[in-house]
């Protein structure tokens, strides 16, 4: 179970087909030192370099910003390995008036949206999971943590981003765009405003095959809406879509799935 409270965290885990008594393959943990945010930011600086060509200045080779100090860091890893393989930070409404906002508010203007999310809101950000550990029971671990964090903390609304890499001439992120439902994005009069638009993009013609991000789909599948344009991160070469779910909206078979592996 999740012990968790408004000024300090502690351990979490969780596994799947366990024994009771055993320990699980796939913990996830609440990082509690500087080490444990420093190996967060290594696996994200690994992650993101291999998949987006991005350096990082950091001298020891991290991807840190002014955010992370304020965020809760949740950790994933294989137990059998010693190996972490996931990570995801958590930002809270109360600590991003540290921050002067939320991290996503440097990408989009979300004033049309913010005043009508009523309770406490949670912003999820930098996520990434080792290639090898992509799907199964090392995701819903992590996503297990998280549901259990909302609930238990009494969060209303969880906001963050979900990136489609930008290939050579756009065509995959069109053909993601083209398979949404106009049902899965706010309502227009809350939409929010990318602050860097996406380059001019070619207008497909049939099916080009392309697939939901993991990411994004596992949003849609938890009832997440979009919030509006993407906007584009050149420094990434990608198109940033910013969800939004309501809490109390979390789709029940999908939530109880999580909440059995916790």
């Amino acid at each position: 179970m999740l012990a968790v409270t408004r000024t300090g965290v502690s351990v979490l885990q969780g596994g799947i087909g366990e024994m009771p008594g055993k320990q699980p393959r796939f913990v996830a943990r609440f990082a509690m030192s500087q080490r444990d945010v420093q190996a967060a930011q290594r696996l994200r600086a690994e992650v993101f370099s291999a998949e987006y060509g991005v350096q990082f200045a950091h001298p020891l080779g991290l991807d840190c910003d002014r955010f992370d100090d304020y965020c809760l860091h949740l950790n994933v890893f294989d137990t059998r390995q010693d190996r972490l393989i996931a990570t995801t930070r958590l930002l809270t409404g109360e600590q991003s008036r540290h921050t002067g906002g939320y991290y996503s508010a440097g990408e989009f203007d979300l004033s049309p949206l913010l005043p009508n999310l009523n309770g406490r809101v949670l912003e999820i950000g930098r996520t990434c999971v080792h290639p090898e550990y992509r799907s199964g029971a090392a995701i819903t671990v992590m996503w297990s943590a998280l549901a259990e964090y909302l609930m238990e903390e009494d969060f209303a609304y969880l906001i963050g981003c979900a990136s489609i890499h930008l290939d050579e001439d756009g065509s995959r992120y069109s053909a993601v765009v083209s398979t949404l439902q106009e049902d899965q994005f706010v309502q227009p009069e809350w939409r929010v405003r990318p602050r860097q638009h996406l380059p001019t993009l070619p207008t497909l013609c049939g099916d080009v095959g392309a697939s939901l991000p993991p990411l994004l789909k596992a949003y849609l599948r938890m009832n997440a809406k979009i919030g509006g344009e993407a906007c584009w991160d050149p420094e990434f070469n990608c198109a940033d879509m910013f969800i939004v779910l309501d809490v109390s909206a979390l789709a029940g078979r999908y939530a109880q799935r999580f909440m059995k592996a916790a």
